[in-house]
């Protein structure tokens, strides 16, 4: 099943194609090629499977690991002062 059909403007270069054309004239585009589901969103730039956002880890676990951090730090602050 197809997005676009003519009469209308090609989803592909945005020129105007005709009613019972096969084909756009200005780009070539056709329902194989450049109307049908698959190309529709071709020109988006959405992300890739590889360009997927990172997952952050946990800011709590994070916050939890710079307490113990500094009371660490304190602790031999206190036992090795003289």
């Amino acid at each position: 099943m197809s997005l676009f059909s003519p009469p209308g403007d090609c989803p592909n270069c945005g020129e105007f194609v005709a009613a019972g054309a096969a084909s756009c004239k200005e780009c070539g585009s056709c329902p194989d090629s450049g109307w049908n589901d698959d190309t529709a969103y071709d020109g988006l730039d959405l992300p890739g499977d590889s360009e997927a956002p990172i997952k952050q880890k946990n800011p709590r676990n994070r916050l939890i690991l710079s307490g113990l951090l500094l009371i660490a730090v304190v602790v031999l602050f206190v036992l090795t002062k003289p």
